[in-house]
């Protein structure tokens, strides 16, 4: 028995249903139950809170997150193995977690929480997951550049490499800094919490990941997703080009001017604002 419940240690799972990670699937399985709970904390209070899971695997963090006091887990798994590890946890958490088989990059979360009765508007809905490495990057630009604003969640903590969670945390003062961090932090706030060595995970990566926490701005600036990201695109895909250059095909020097920018300046010199300026001149 592990010391957050009654089921049986994670190892002796993955062993008992043959559960060696996939590197197709981009599995790297946490095992240490410390550890899991360390990022079901940083979420803050789930009492009474629903919560989306992607990869659960067999499923470390689905217990650390009902043993936190979730309302009620979703957790989309791709990989059908994994099945009937989650079964067990469900069968110990009677009515408290949903397992859906299936590839995340395809399923409408949202209508996915709400046919299974766990969506209550997005008040208290949280995306918490040790994302697989290989979807982690299009899933998070898919919950924050949504044409729907606010989203269904209220707040996230996810697992990235450190290299990506770097990416979606910088700022202009960051070289890190560009089209991930722009489209962060025009729509959130978001910060690293820890970061998490390759031996704590089974089997180790050959990188550091990162857990970062995310929280929906209320009301962002406001234009749209469509309009950022022509400008983003143009201006980071010839980055070592100043932006008269580079915004060429949007308008350039005269697009610049409309928002006061030197057309002298390059990409990584501006701030997210500056983006939505000319993303919103663009629109007019």
């Amino acid at each position: 028995m592990s010391h957050i419940d009654d089921l049986p240690p994670l190892r002796d799972v993955i062993d008992q249903h043959g559960l060696a990670a996939k590197k197709a699937l981009g599995q790297n399985f946490l095992l240490d139950l410390n550890i899991t709970m360390k990022i079901a904390r940083a979420a803050g209070s789930l009492e009474g809170a629903t919560v989306l899971e992607i990869g659960p695997g067999p499923g470390g963090l689905t217990r650390a997150l009902l043993a936190s006091g979730a309302r009620h887990v979703v957790a989309i798994e791709r990989d059908a193995r994994c099945l009937p590890a989650l079964a067990q946890i469900a069968d110990a958490h009677p009515g408290r977690l949903t397992v859906l088989e299936g590839d995340a990059l395809e399923v409408n979360h949202r209508a996915e929480l709400t046919k299974v009765g766990a969506f209550d508007g997005g008040s208290n809905v949280k995306v918490i997951a040790n994302l697989p490495y290989n979807i982690a990057t299009p899933l998070f630009t898919g919950w924050i550049g949504g044409t729907d604003w606010p989203p269904f969640w209220n707040g996230m903590v996810l697992m990235f490499q450190k290299e990506v969670a770097q990416r979606i945390t910088a700022t202009n003062d960051d070289k890190a800094w560009g089209r991930l961090g722009v489209l962060s932090s025009w729509r959130c706030h978001s910060d690293i919490a820890f970061d998490l060595p390759p031996q704590a995970f089974f089997p180790p990566p050959k990188v550091t990941s990162s857990v970062i926490m995310v929280q929906p701005k209320t009301k962002p600036l406001p234009v749209s997703v469509k309009a950022v990201e022509h400008i983003t695109q143009a201006a980071f895909g010839q980055r070592r080009k100043m932006l008269r250059q580079s915004l060429k095909p949007l308008g350039g020097e005269e697009l610049l001017a409309k928002v006061g920018i030197a057309g002298t300046k390059r990409a990584e010199e501006l701030a997210m604002e500056d983006f939505v300026a000319l993303a919103q001149a663009l629109e007019l």
